[in-house]
């Protein structure tokens, strides 16, 4: 078998795909997301069709290597994104070729079902509490609100710290604590101010604190995590094991979020997993992208040991996207059953799709200056 094409797509709202087809008829696809930088990762995808053209879908770890290594820069992420995306369809051919999910190629499931949370929020307390009750209802065990809704000071005020405690805890006072609430900080956070909404908000028992610093400075978070009570979770920024390599070691993460359409594909997530589960963290796979990039997701989420929960947003169950949406009871979703990635795209709708051109969001603090997003 040989790969004989390779394209792509952008789709709305901001998403991409990448479809890699063979002299044997299997066509396989991947979702290469970059937010906010989508068609950037397109073209990386489309040079590195150069090394694809012609060689065997099923050697997926050689092609990894020939990636990654074989053009001397290596990581970031826009050369992970395109590799991730094309590693994902290249399992979706090789699935598809030997008639199994993903997952049972990497040692079989580990679990019967994938345990889902959804996002919620609210500027508010009444709008948060209103939010983590639609969650319950819906039948969620398991939301995931912000800690700051905009940009924060390296040293703010009393009252940033005062309104985000009260709409957490309107959200726990208003689900009880049968239901798990993560936080995410969005990395938006100084050590100092980290630590002190940490301290803050950690007798409303979070399941984790998300990003409470950016991960550029491993000490900063291994300060952030000795000086907390409270779980902190990393790693969407993060790319390949040789990333998540000083995380782990530095004891600086309970939780590690690495992101299949970022990281480096389904197998590199595997061994990010496996390289957590030596320094007993858990994985909680990070996932604000489309279908192609959740259905990857669940095939890592299903044979993982030490896997947690997984993260999805709205249109990711598919909805216009593939053929039969993804459907989830009771907070969880069923293993997937098909072969390879488990979905099958709707390309006639697909291909009436206009192409997005989605810019990433600009904030700005008080004074004018650039703030983290």
């Amino acid at each position: 078998m040989k790969i004989t094409a390779v394209t792509t797509r952008l789709l709305p709202p901001r998403w991409s795909l990448v479809r890699i087809e063979t002299d044997a008829g299997i066509v396989g696809y991947g979702e290469p997301t970059l937010e906010g930088q989508a068609k950037t990762a397109c073209v990386a995808v489309e040079q590195l069709a150069r090394t694809l053209i012609g060689e065997d879908p099923r050697r997926i770890e050689h092609l990894w290597q020939a990636m990654y290594r074989g053009g001397f820069y290596r990581g970031g992420p826009i050369l992970c994104s395109a590799i991730s995306g094309i590693e994902q369809a290249l399992w979706d051919i090789v699935g598809k070729l030997h008639g199994v999910p993903v997952y049972a190629l990497l040692g079989g499931a580990c679990r019967d079902k994938i345990r889902m949370y959804c996002h919620a929020g609210g500027n508010t307390p009444a709008e948060a509490a209103a939010a983590a009750r639609r969650a319950q209802e819906a039948g969620f065990t398991a939301l995931k609100t912000g800690m700051v809704s905009g940009a924060t000071q390296i040293v703010d005020t009393p009252r940033v710290v005062d309104e985000a405690v009260a709409r957490i805890a309107a959200m726990r006072e208003a689900v009880g604590r049968e239901m798990d609430i993560a936080i995410d900080c969005h990395g938006r956070l100084s050590t100092a101010m980290a630590i002190r909404l940490c301290d803050a908000v950690a007798d409303l028992q979070p399941m984790f604190v998300e990003e409470p610093v950016l991960p550029e400075n491993v000490d900063a978070l291994k300060k952030v995590v000795a000086h907390v009570n409270v779980p902190i979770a990393t790693g969407e920024r993060l790319f390949t094991k040789f990333g998540f390599r000083p995380v782990l070691e530095a004891g600086a993460a309970d939780i590690v979020q690495p992101d299949l359409s970022h990281a480096g594909g389904i197998l590199e997530c595997k061994k990010i997993a496996a390289m957590a589960e030596a320094w007993y963290a858990g994985l909680a796979p990070h996932c604000p992208l489309g279908p192609i990039s959740l259905a990857a997701c669940l095939q890592l989420d299903a044979c993982c040991p030490n896997f947690v929960i997984q993260e999805h947003t709205i249109g990711a169950l598919g909805e216009g996207y593939l053929r039969q949406p993804l459907v989830i009871e009771n907070g969880y979703l069923a293993l997937p059953t098909g072969p390879g990635l488990g979905i099958e795209l709707d390309e006639e709708a697909i291909a009436a799709m206009p192409e997005h051109d989605w810019v990433t969001p600009q904030l700005r603090h008080s004074d004018g200056s650039v703030a983290d997003w």
